[in-house]
């Protein structure tokens, strides 16, 4: 019996529940907010921003001397029309570091810019459609992002990692005992990956029928909803054939029987367990870098720029709405390109 929803679609349904109980601790005006902004965000985003909120309420709660008096669900539109800009900027100071039910917790820039922006949005709601007359969010500034350095793998350190898949023999005696049950769908899965920069969700949400051999390509579901064909070369090709030999002697637990890459226990592998694989494998080539699925993805952008010098080309593949977010990731191989032109132009013959 074929599964009725596909990946992402169950995925949707898991976060909207999940929101649902968000929402039942919080007041009920943010119920609005979160049926506002559904037609434009996606469910994981309207998940994050109701932890966000969640995360503020419970500060209000415990520091505020008016609403340590109430439930967070009594918290009223009036306190929030109350908060100062200086008040937001003492939360946000708060959550460097804070501690919760006995276990500390930490927010770095990148943390910190993400549960300002969603409290800037919910403000904005709340503001705009007159349900308080102030707003102080956005008069706070957001915090500095600076860049960092991509960790990406070298060329040599991609061509070691697949022979790690290949031989496991570097593997521990534990992890060695699941390899050769293992090996030819994690090739296939880290082979893909690097062939063709497909996120983790778009990797593990693929079915049988997203792979047309006959064009060597895959479809996708992106962020946003947009169905695309990604296309990959010959060394993926072969991969992928390697284990559809042996993903059609496997027989499946109901409602994963479309599901391209399995578990052991024969069910869709989930983003965590190939998160896991990159770890364990990466981990043989390198100690310096935290190699990440969303690195192997860094390092076929990287490839494919070097390649080719388009990053439109790279944007698209890629799979980024705007070509600025695909530049300042590869900004630094854009100026070793622009660093390599001084060696082309000659003014006086030697």
């Amino acid at each position: 019996m074929k599964n009725s929803k596909a990946y992402y679609e169950e995925v949707d349904v898991k976060n909207e529940l999940r929101l649902r109980e968000q929402l039942a601790a919080l007041p009920p005006y943010c119920k609005q907010f979160f049926i506002a902004i559904e037609p434009e965000t996606q469910s994981r985003t309207r998940l994050a921003y109701a932890y966000d909120l969640a995360c503020f309420f419970d500060y209000l709660h415990e520091n505020n001397p008016i609403c340590k008096k109430m439930k967070i669900t009594e918290i009223p539109l009036s306190v929030l029309d109350q908060i100062k800009p200086m008040d937001i900027e003492e939360y946000l100071y708060y959550l460097k570091v804070y501690e919760k039910d006995g276990v500390a917790h930490s927010n770095d820039e990148r943390g910190l810019k993400r549960k300002l922006a969603s409290l800037r949005s919910f403000y904005n709601y709340l503001f705009k459609n007159e349900f308080i007359e102030t707003n102080p969010a956005v008069k706070v500034n957001m915090p500095k992002i600076h860049d960092k350095n991509i960790i990406r793998l070298d060329v040599d350190e991609v061509a070691r990692l697949l022979d790690e898949v290949e031989s496991g023999a570097n593997l521990t005696k534990r992890q060695q005992m699941y390899h050769d049950r293992t090996k030819t769908r994690d090739l296939a899965i880290l082979t893909l990956m690097l062939g063709t920069g497909i996120r983790v969700s778009e990797c593990v949400g693929l079915n049988l029928d997203d792979v047309d051999l006959k064009n060597d390509g895959i479809k996708v579901h992106r962020k946003g909803g947009a169905e695309v064909i990604v296309y990959f070369g010959k060394e993926v090709r072969e991969a992928l054939c390697d284990y559809l030999l042996e993903r059609k002697t496997i027989t499946t637990e109901p409602g994963h029987e479309e599901a391209l890459f399995l578990s052991l226990q024969n069910r869709r592998l989930t983003v965590r367990s190939v998160e896991n694989l990159v770890k364990k494998y990466s981990k043989l080539v390198t100690n310096l870098k935290n190699i990440t699925p969303h690195k192997l993805r860094s390092t076929y952008g990287t490839s494919l720029y070097r390649e080719t010098g388009d990053i439109y080309l790279v944007a698209d593949v890629l799979g980024h709405k705007d070509v600025n977010t695909t530049r300042k990731h590869y900004a630094a191989i854009e100026d070793d390109r622009r660093r390599s032109a001084a060696k082309y132009v000659h003014l006086r013959e030697d």
